[in-house]
């Protein structure tokens, strides 16, 4: 075999290990797993899906990028025209100067924007624009009442909708790993699941319009949590006179273990906020968590307590600061 050749099998083996591996556990595994994967290794050059991405922040930016490297045909919009003449710019491809231009003839319309008014603003402007049979996956956190709510909509104009938050933060954006919790129809889903690989590590249906979006609430109450237990430890570490690393580096193999500690730590030590998910849209978020489990019953008294942690680092000015600035506000009050 060629140098050539080997290089072109040792990547197909490459995909198909990571294609694999990504949906594990679903109803795309087996034979449709591996459809996915010659699907995913066709040359670049060959046009593989038309596909509209509107929302280039530190998010969406990056994975536009992954589907202009996995051989989709792109084209994009932001509501900052520079932002997506620079994206065309790093990645080639189109832009839209609005949403209606961008979505023109797309089969699939990705979105990541900001919040629920944001979402039915871009879903106004969208949907009459997009083709019939067309399928749109919202990748914003927002509640899932306005989830189901567009779902609704786009099916009553012939549409199809996915709601399908990610976490993984920029550095999984960036690195095309991210993990997608999908609420939708699972026929809608098994055809946008090939597209959304270009930058999940994990791609799963969780049940109808809006379970997506509960899944990230739980998500983001679970990182709440972790955060400040890991900031009142460190706090507790300095004001004990431990030797912070240190302990780090021997907790972190044991029960305390946690994502939060092997990527955070040693920033929180050092005083850098400046790595990440922005306190300003975590409070946002822990704000849809609280507001839907007041419809649901559910009790949350330390999601609560965290998000008015939250609240006193915005006072301290640290809105942009990541979410393991927690540590500063212990430091401070």
């Amino acid at each position: 075999m060629s140098p050539v050749a080997m290089r072109k099998s040792q990547r197909k083996i490459k995909i198909i290990g990571e294609t694999c591996r990504l949906f594990v556990g679903t109803r795309l595994a087996g034979p449709r797993a591996i459809a996915i994967v010659f699907y995913k290794s066709r040359r670049e050059g060959q046009e593989m899906a038309k596909v509209a991405f509107l929302g280039l922040g530190v998010m969406g930016g990056p994975m536009a990028g992954h589907l202009v490297a996995a051989g989709h045909q792109v084209t994009v919009y932001n509501r900052t025209t520079a932002k997506a003449e620079a994206w065309v710019a790093a990645h080639g491809h189109a832009f839209g100067e609005t949403p209606e231009k961008a979505v023109a003839g797309a089969e699939f319309v990705m979105t990541c924007v900001g919040n629920d008014d944001d979402l039915r603003a871009i879903c106004a402007a969208a949907f009459p624009a997009m083709a019939r049979g067309a399928t749109f996956v919202d990748h914003t956190t927002v509640s899932a009442k306005i989830s189901r709510e567009m779902a609704a909509l786009a099916e009553s104009m012939g549409l199809n909708y996915i709601d399908a938050p990610v976490s993984g933060g920029q550095a999984g954006a960036v690195n095309g790993v991210l993990s997608i919790m999908c609420g939708g129809r699972p026929e809608v889903f098994e055809a946008a699941a090939p597209i959304m690989a270009a930058y999940g590590r994990i791609c799963k249906l969780l049940g109808p319009a809006g379970a997506g979006q509960l899944a990230k609430m739980c998500n983001q109450i679970a990182i709440a949590g972790v955060v400040q237990g890991l900031a009142e430890s460190l706090h507790f570490a300095k004001s004990a006179g431990l030797d912070g690393a240190a302990l780090v580096e021997v907790i972190s193999q044991g029960a305390a273990g946690s994502w939060q500690m092997g990527n955070r730590a040693a920033t929180m030590l050092a005083g850098e906020y400046d790595f990440g998910f922005a306190v300003d849209w975590m409070r946002k978020d822990l704000g849809i968590v609280l507001d839907a489990a007041e419809e649901t019953g559910a009790s949350l008294p330390l999601t609560a307590l965290v998000d008015q942690f939250y609240k006193d680092v915005q006072k301290l000015g640290g809105g942009r600061w990541d979410t393991s600035s927690l540590l500063a506000r212990l430091e401070k009050f």
